[in-house]
């Protein structure tokens, strides 16, 4: 099997390089360091400079202004975002967009998906969907509006919302009374929505989102099946390639710096026990990487969520790639924290800052424990061979 990107992939990372060549590694003061610290907004400039290089309208159809392109593509750009921290709400507004295309009205696709492409709108979701079947991430009730015929009310709160004090619209998940799940895109300023601040492990800005009674039209309103799903699914997809980028740009330092410093008149890199360690991170990169691409590539128009393409449905994969992603993100700093030395404790350097980063989406992901229960709860629903 060839596993060589496309042209148009391999583009999609040349200009993602271009974008991100100058970006420095978000310096936000972590909590742990610095109490009440937390990032008012996202890199705007870098948003609008994204978006110039059509790296936002990426996955969107043509139709739409974009260039048509899978998950793949996404996680690739993804991983370079990482690589330097970028803060931008890619991830959530690129995902949010796919399932609108995917799933949504031609109507809402019209009205979001060219105005997302130009970097103009900026989406997120609720209940961030990377850890499993949580009851939270459907902690919202949607019903029918006795008020208006083709109206729902949305009752509930949903925590942890990330960008959400940015973004114009929240994608919220929520259950019917049929039990039914399904995806609102409510704007930010609308009536019976309030916002109150959190902070997340990385100092980013998160939010609880409460929604009273809020009333929106059924075009605002996904509920074709597998919509939330699908998205929760790419969702976790898409943190396994920033935990990729992330590692991967960790164990470049490490690299540069264990080659640079030396002891007893010899870099430390040329020590066995540093090669060695140096070398079991590489292979749990390594692992990230295979995991995460066979996830997304499950996620791709081509294969969908029935199964097609493996032998276990794609959560089966999204649920491999999340082992192998939050237990080898949080091996990758602990080793990188531990060749530093002292140096590496420096809140001048950028290594703390990608420790705290890499403590976010290892917990974003949830325990690898958790998963390799549901991975066995589908080995015995769909036995191999």
């Amino acid at each position: 099997m060839d596993f060589t990107f496309t042209e148009e992939q391999q583009a999609a990372v040349e200009a993602a390089r271009a974008v991100f060549s100058g970006v420095a590694p978000d310096g936000v003061p972590s909590p742990a360091l610095t109490p009440g610290a937390v990032a008012e907004e996202f890199d705007r400039p870098l948003w609008a400079r994204l978006a110039q290089a059509d790296l936002l309208s990426l996955v969107l159809p043509p139709q739409h202004g974009g260039a048509g392109l899978d998950p793949i593509a996404l996680c690739l750009v993804l991983r370079e975002s990482a690589k330097v921290l970028a803060r931008v709400p890619l991830l959530e507004t690129s995902a949010v967009a796919m399932a609108v295309e995917r799933y949504g009205s031609p109507r809402l696709s019209h009205e979001i998906l060219p105005r997302v492409g130009r970097g103009e709108l900026v989406l997120t979701v609720g209940a961030n969907g990377r850890t499993g079947h949580d009851p939270a991430e459907l902690a919202v009730a949607a019903r029918r509006d006795a008020e208006r015929k083709d109206g729902w009310v949305l009752d509930g709160v949903q925590t942890g919302v990330p960008w959400a004090q940015n973004a114009d619209r929240i994608a919220v998940p929520a259950h019917t009374d049929d039990g039914r799940g399904v995806l609102a895109l409510v704007p930010r300023d609308h009536d019976g929505l309030a916002l109150a601040d959190q902070v997340s492990t990385s100092g980013e800005r998160f939010a609880e989102v409460s929604l009273d009674s809020v009333r929106i039209g059924s075009q605002d309103l996904i509920d074709a099946e597998g919509a939330w799903e699908w998205l929760r699914q790419l969702l976790a997809t898409g943190t396994c390639a920033l935990a990729l980028g992330l590692g991967e740009g960790v164990l470049a330092m490490t690299s540069e710096y264990t080659g640079k410093r030396e002891q007893f008149g010899f870099p430390v890199a040329t020590f066995q026990a540093v090669a060695v360690q140096a070398a079991d991170r590489y292979i749990d990169l390594r692992a990230m990487e295979a995991t995460l691409w066979q996830a997304a590539w499950r996620l791709g128009p081509a294969q969908g969520s029935a199964g097609v393409g493996g032998p276990l449905p794609v959560s089966g994969d999204v649920a491999v790639a999340k082992i192998w992603a939050s237990e080898g993100v949080r091996r990758v700093v602990q080793t990188a924290q531990h060749l530093h030395g002292g140096f590496g404790a420096d809140t001048d350097y950028p290594l703390h800052r990608y420790h705290a980063w890499a403590k976010q989406l290892e917990l974003s992901l949830g325990p690898a424990a958790a998963h390799e229960e549901a991975l066995g709860d589908l080995l015995a629903a769909h036995p191999l061979g």
